[in-house]
C-alpha cells in the first residue's frame, strides 16, 4: 500500500510519461495483461490510455488491470491511468 507521499512522488514522475498502452473495444485480454506485466517489470511505472470505443468505464478498467497484475493505481485522470508495481529484478524507482 502506498502512502500519500509516495503516491504524490509517483504522480510527479508519471506526469512526464507518454501512454505506452491503449485499451480499446476488445477490453482487457490475457495478451494485454501479459504485455502490461512485462512493461511493469521493466519500467515499474506506466501510463495506460482507455480509448472511447472501450465498452467499460476507465475507472473500472484501471481497477481490473491493477487487480490482475498485483499493481497499484497511482492516478486516474479522464481516460488515462498510471500503474505502479515494484520490479523484482530491475528496481529503478526509490520511493520516499
Amino acid at each position: 500500500m502506498l502512502t500519500s507521499k509516495q503516491r504524490a512522488y509517483l504522480r510527479s514522475l508519471g506526469n512526464e510519461l507518454e501512454a505506452i498502452f491503449q485499451i480499446g473495444k476488445s477490453g482487457i485480454t490475457e495478451e494485454l495483461l501479459a504485455q502490461l506485466d512485462d512493461a511493469l517489470e521493466a519500467r515499474e511505472l506506466i501510463k495506460v490510455k482507455v480509448l472511447k470505443n472501450c465498452l467499460e468505464e476507465p475507472a473500472e478498467v484501471a481497477d481490473q488491470v491493477a487487480d490482475g497484475l498485483a499493481a497499484q493505481v497511482v492516478q486516474k485522470i479522464g481516460r488515462s491511468f498510471i500503474l505502479y508495481r515494484e520490479s523484482v529484478e530491475k528496481k529503478r524507482i526509490e520511493l520516499p
